[in-house]
């Protein structure tokens, strides 16, 4: 039987001594930050299934995106015949769930967020998987710049606050209908002449959204959308505004970035406000985050009109970009204690110990090997305790154990009802300095 992993997927475990961003513990960490992260802009979590309607998608993302484009989606038929996908992106299904739920009843404006596996059917490469994972925000009813930039900020605070370095932003307008209609028209016109030259799916987007082919990778399109016209220079009054808006109160915020007029994201649904974070550690698969604002959305599936503005961004890519620049990173956790009884009333009066002890916060392993002492203590070893504590008929008789420091293997003396208080000064003391 074969035991690797599909093509495109990785599994998450405690330790993984050959790629050390695919180890468990490092994963716990990380949504630990980003969770305190999103509580501190007033975001609170949603959690959707992995799979929807494949209408939902098709609808949400466009029919120029390359999740329909390049056939990206795993899609299946059901038992039913109803034909549902895995999720490709976050925000459909969050505004799927936000509509469903009749969230807009409850409140003028809302804050939402999930952590969670995406799938998409494309060629493997570094930070880019067929099942990969994404911290994302949503925050609905709030139409304003200073969202905009709120958002992006959180998203480049975040990074800061996990070390990264060499972080990059880049900023756009795509603008509104009436922006981007006369966009489109003169973007069909350069590109008219160009048009044999383009690439096939460069070819497909020019009459569903050519804004699309500024996204191409294809070096063909990339030379000929090079000198053609901007997003920006189409932008209404108002859009303008807005845009001018965003760029002022990110340099309020001393959020650096650039203005980059090629930039339209992969999704149809982005009006005005888009931006991506980019590292240079990854290559030309460099992007580690991004989103924009998706003010049409929600009406165009069925919901109320409102504004909403949203991010995603990669666990993978993050991980892999910290390690790559060697920031420190936590270490794996190691159990407080292993618990060696040796005697049936030993083994009572350890399991007691051990569930006061976890009781209270700390790790604690007893081991139930069944074998002699030294093959016990070459367990605990390998368990990687910080402490170990043999109980035996004589510790029972006078109260009184020694605990091992494994690092050291320096023995303190004490009481065994003192063990406990032991642990307990000792781990709170830990949580205090950390």
């Amino acid at each position: 039987m074969e035991t690797a992993t599909p093509t495109g997927t990785f599994d998450i475990i405690p330790l993984d001594s050959k790629e050390i961003w695919r180890s468990s513990y490092l994963w716990n960490w990380l949504e630990g930050v980003i969770r305190r992260h999103a509580a501190c802009y007033g975001f609170e979590e949603m959690r959707t299934p992995i799979f929807e309607r494949t209408e939902l998608f098709t609808r949400s993302v466009g029919d120029s995106s390359d999740i329909v484009v390049s056939k990206e989606m795993y899609t299946f038929e059901d038992k039913g015949g109803r034909s549902l996908s895995l999720r490709p992106e976050g925000t459909a299904s969050a505004i799927r769930a936000f509509l469903d739920k009749q969230l807009y009843t409850t409140a003028p404006q809302h804050r939402l967020y999930y952590i969670g596996p995406m799938f998409r059917y494309e060629r493997p490469q570094l930070g880019r998987f067929r099942q990969h994972h994404q911290f994302g925000v949503e925050a609905i009813g709030i139409a304003s710049s200073a969202l905009d930039a709120e958002i992006i900020e959180m998203s480049y605070a975040l990074y800061q606050k996990l070390g990264l370095r060499n972080v990059s932003v880049k900023l756009n307008s795509l603008g509104d209908k009436i922006s981007r209609q006369k966009f489109q028209e003169a973007l069909r016109d350069y590109l008219r002449p160009h048009f044999e030259t383009l690439s096939r799916e460069s070819k497909l987007r020019f009459e569903m959204n050519p804004l699309r082919i500024f996204d191409s990778k294809d070096p063909r399109d990339i030379e000929i959308s090079a000198a053609a016209p901007k997003t920006i220079d189409f932008l209404t009054e108002e859009c303008a505004s807005h845009f001018q808006e965003v760029q002022k109160i990110l340099t309020h915020l001393q959020v650096p970035f650039e203005v980059n007029s090629s930039l339209v994201r992969g999704l149809d649904y982005y009006t005005k406000t888009v931006f991506e974070v980019t590292a240079q550690e990854l290559g030309a698969q460099n992007s580690i985050g991004g989103g924009g604002r998706y003010d049409d959305l929600i009406a165009e599936l069925g919901g109320p009109a409102l504004p909403a503005f949203g991010f995603g961004l990669g666990l993978e890519r993050i991980l892999q970009t910290l390690i790559r620049q060697g920031v420190p990173l936590p270490v794996r956790p190691r159990p407080h204690l292993y618990l060696i009884a040796l005697g049936d009333a030993a083994v009572m009066r350890a399991t007691t110990l051990a569930h006061e002890l976890r009781g209270g916060g700390m790790t604690c392993l007893q081991d139930m090997s069944g074998k002699k002492l030294g093959r016990a203590m070459g367990l605990a070893a390998a368990s990687r305790a910080e402490f170990t504590l043999v109980l035996g008929e004589r510790e029972l008789g006078e109260g009184c154990v020694e605990l091992k420091e494994m690092d050291t293997g320096k023995t303190t003396r004490m009481e065994l009802i003192e063990v406990p208080l032991f642990f307990k000064t000792r781990y709170t003391s830990q949580i205090l300095d950390s």
